[in-house]
């Protein structure tokens, strides 16, 4: 008898693996929720810019002299003091890549085909969800004390750029340090020198009235540039190429931050 013919199923292909992309959203997703659950880090890392705000304000504004029209000391100290509060809030992803390091849970992620460079692009996606939320408090309590900026569009355009340009930066360069630090704790003391940098320039008095010894560092590190241009843009006033000084800085920070993050991940998970 001849054979009957069977018909063969057709072919149905194979769901694709999730890509990098998929990974880090679901890495950040998984990291927001971490910080949620962190509520102690996630109130000081809101309220402590807030309070220093506060404080150069009320307790120090009236000692201090900008040299500007602007009578009020609270025109002056906003712009750094989101600059400031950006360092802060970055200085939280350091401990929580550490942490990750220390609990093992990155040989699980491992074993689930997950890369290094999404677990981190998690952490530093999460970390300017986080930044932008405190950045807008901020800005609300500023208006609330009496600052009362006059930039044009483009003018918020570009401190929307560079702020983004500088909590991304920072926040990749609190992820390597994460990377280096052996322990949460060394990671914490390590990312004080990341937050200390908007003090020694001009976010809080002009780079004139400092000791001559500390002006070139003042004047020349990346911190200045991003803020002299919040300032000037926030206030209507002329910035010349210092936001683009700004945001080469901070493509530079970031392009060495991924570099160092992507070389110590490798070493770490030998």
């Amino acid at each position: 008898m001849p054979e009957t013919a069977v018909p063969l199923a057709p072919l149905v292909p194979l769901g694709r693996a999730p890509g990098p992309l998929t990974h880090a959203s679901v890495m950040a997703g998984r990291s927001l929720r971490v910080s949620l659950r962190n509520s102690d880090a996630l109130i000081m890392s809101l309220a402590l810019p807030i309070m220093l705000m506060l404080i150069f304000v009320y307790f120090f504004g009236g000692a201090i002299e900008t040299g500007t029209a602007h009578d009020s000391y609270v025109m002056y100290v906003v712009p750094g003091v989101l600059l400031l509060c950006a360092g802060f809030g970055a200085a939280t992803t350091a401990t929580a890549v550490s942490e990750d390091m220390k609990g093992g849970i990155i040989d699980r992620f491992r074993s689930l085909d997950v890369g290094g460079t999404p677990v981190l692009a998690g952490h530093v996606a999460a970390s300017t969800v986080r930044n932008l939320f405190a950045t807008v408090l901020v800005f609300g309590v500023a208006l609330l004390i009496g600052f009362r900026p006059s930039a044009s569009w483009s003018g918020w355009l570009l401190v929307a750029a560079v702020l983004i340009a500088y909590i991304v930066a920072l926040s990749w360069i609190s992820a390597a340090i994460g990377l280096l630090a052996r322990s949460p704790e060394a990671a914490s003391g390590f990312t004080f020198f990341m937050s200390f940098l908007p003090y020694p320039s001009s976010a809080f008095a002009p780079i004139e009235k400092m000791p001559d010894w500390l002006h070139g560092f003042a004047e020349n590190q990346p911190i200045t540039p991003a803020i002299e241009s919040l300032r000037g843009l926030l206030l209507g006033q002329e910035v010349g190429n210092a936001p683009w000084i700004a945001l080469a800085w901070a493509g530079g920070m970031l392009a060495v931050a991924i570099a160092a993050s992507g070389v110590l991940f490798r070493i770490r998970t030998r």
